[in-house]
């Protein structure tokens, strides 16, 4: 990891331990790390010195991996993948970025998460293949990433395939946007779980959900998003959990996953969970990650939950919560492992969503009356009905909803249903 000089001593060292946790997550054993203060070296990144340092380390401890925090440039890569094979090291070169790639394809699980897996890592190639075309037509080492020769047609065979895939997935985000319109017009609210990764949303989804979505100690545990139904009070509500945000995502992964950040920005709330145990500064980093990614759109109805407070006494929480005040909108203090405080967090859903309107509805009590009653079924909720020659309920909805009840009633009445 290389570090500019004067830089902040503190946040060097929790991006340092923030990158060997990514590491582990794709279950990698961190043989040792090297650290290097100066400014980026354009042939290596590092110094020519240190990149040697880290060739000869790479072959006595028999790595198969060297891993960079910054990004590479292809003809960086292939110079110290060069230094390694000289010193006989049998490794792969790779940045961060390539690194956080790599944990999303093995995540990958659904047609459409691959291909957008696929869609990053073709757009992470493409400014690199006229440079991958050139270093392979050297014949300085045959072969080289694994790659084979190159003909000039690769970087036409990249855009192709990039083309072939949008198209694909915009097909996708098309019924994807049809699916969130069709709940919303049958009157769920839209709520998405938030926040940098490794918070504890998935965690909180369990809890929240009863549901036992795979909940673990490391980065990126969800990578697909999963909804399920919230019902509380007069409200239908439908919670995801989302992949989590890092900073300094590469904007290659964010464009090829924009649709699955969509599904967050059209939201009607966003629960933004937050590691309350952690020091106020890495707390405040981690807040700003998230801010800047959700106010790309605008979003304003959030939550902050701040998740893990049983670890942080009264005193603590008070302090943090007067240096970060700026950053923390509506904040709910919980403990998504031990299921406390979540009872304050629905309070706190429901103050902060538009109110439902409640009206009373009279239907005969007869077949077409059976009928009618079946659409307040799908887009509401129905209290107790009271059964005689009418039947007499209380329909709780949106406001959209219940803008469309009219509509209904007479379409009921010119079928013989008289309301």
């Amino acid at each position: 990891m290389r570090i500019s000089p004067n830089s902040d001593a503190d946040k060097n060292a929790r991006k340092a331990a923030e990158f060997v946790e990514l590491a582990k997550a794709l279950d990698y054993k961190v043989a040792d790390t090297v650290v290097q203060e100066r400014y980026p070296d354009r042939k290596y990144n590092v110094g020519s010195g240190k990149a040697r340092e880290v060739a000869i380390l790479a072959r006595d401890l028999k790595a198969t991996q060297v891993i960079f925090y910054d990004p590479l440039s292809t003809s960086q890569i292939y110079n110290i993948s060069k230094l390694c094979g000289e010193a006989g090291a049998a490794c792969k070169v790779i940045d961060r970025f390539q690194l956080i790639l790599d944990i999303f394809a093995e995540r990958a699980t659904t047609h459409r998460s691959k291909l957008q897996v696929e869609l990053a890592r073709l757009r992470y190639e493409l400014p690199s293949a006229k440079m991958l075309i050139a270093l392979s037509k050297k014949e300085e080492r045959a072969g080289w990433g694994g790659l084979g020769d190159y003909e000039d047609s690769y970087e036409q065979d990249i855009k192709k395939r990039i083309s072939r895939i949008e198209t694909e997935l915009a097909k996708a985000d098309l019924e994807e946007e049809a699916r969130r319109l069709y709940r919303h017009k049958r009157g769920f609210f839209m709520i998405s779980l938030a926040g940098y990764t490794n918070a504890g949303k998935s965690t909180l989804f369990n809890a929240l959900v009863d549901e036992n979505a795979e909940s673990k100690d490391m980065f990126f545990t969800t990578l697909i998003p999963k909804t399920r139904a919230l019902e509380f009070g007069k409200r239908k509500i439908l919670l995801t959990d989302t992949v989590g945000f890092i900073e300094d995502l590469p904007h290659f992964l964010v464009d090829a996953f924009r649709s699955t950040l969509e599904g967050i920005y059209f939201s009607d709330m966003i629960l933004l969970v937050v590691d309350f145990s952690e020091p106020a500064d890495h707390i405040r980093d981690k807040l700003i990650t998230c801010h800047e990614t959700l106010w790309e759109k605008g979003t304003s109805n959030i939550i902050t939950v701040l998740n893990k407070s049983e670890l942080v006494s009264k005193k603590e929480q008070k302090q943090k919560l007067e240096e970060l005040e700026h950053l923390i909108l509506n904040p709910v203090f919980i403990s998504a492992k031990n299921k406390t405080g979540l009872d304050k967090l629905l309070l706190e859903i429901d103050r902060n969503l538009p109110q439902p309107v409640v009206r009373t509805i009279s239907l005969p009590n007869t077949k077409a009356g059976a009928s009618a009653l079946s659409w307040f079924y799908e887009n509401g909720i129905v209290d107790e009905i009271l059964y005689g020659k009418y039947m007499t309920f209380e329909f709780c909805a949106t406001d959209d909803v219940m803008a469309k009840t009219d509509d209904v009633l007479k379409k009921a009445e010119e079928k013989g249903v008289a309301c």
